[in-house]
């Protein structure tokens, strides 16, 4: 499914590029591994190879899809009005989903809300998780560095209530 070199994401834990291919035992079972090496702290990964289509890898998004990610993040509104925990569950789903524009759209509604009334622990520690997720996408990507995507995290958390 994947080759060595191709840049993927996982789910949770964010995109790397696929290292290298490997069989190894594990528990007494052989089974053929990708390993993958993400961009931030060079932690690798190893996904087995049966298991990525039930996990939601994923390859990165083509470069021409960058801007309608960050015109997410720019579009910030409170999209959700329920109970901070039923919101909390539901931006969970959307992470674990894996789809870059609900991760986005989570960082932004996190972020307005951030400005507005300020974050729980929890959705503080939620609102960390996806940006990471979302910059190690964006910065495989290759449109932007992780500088950038900082300063316009930082510029959207303390933009003026319109």
């Amino acid at each position: 499914m994947f080759s060595i070199g191709d840049r993927v994401v996982y789910p949770m834990h964010g995109a790397g590029v696929i290292e290298s291919i490997e069989e190894r035992e594990i528990l007494g079972e052989l089974e053929r591994y990708y390993i993958m090496r993400m961009p931030f702290g060079e932690m690798r990964v190893m996904i087995p190879v049966r298991k990525v289509t039930n996990l939601g890898i994923r390859e990165v998004i083509p470069s021409q899809e960058v801007e309608q990610v960050l015109d997410i993040l720019r579009d910030q509104k409170e999209r959700m009005t329920e109970a901070w925990n039923k919101r909390y569950r539901d931006n969970l789903d959307k992470i674990k989903g894996g789809d870059i524009y609900e991760v986005a759209g989570v960082v932004g509604e996190l972020l307005y809300l951030e400005r507005e009334k300020g974050l729980s622990a929890g959705e503080r520690k939620m609102l960390d998780t996806a940006k990471q997720i979302l910059v190690s996408e964006l910065v495989l990507v290759g449109s932007t560095d992780e500088e950038e995507l900082e300063q316009l995290f930082d510029r959207l958390s303390k933009k003026a209530s319109s």
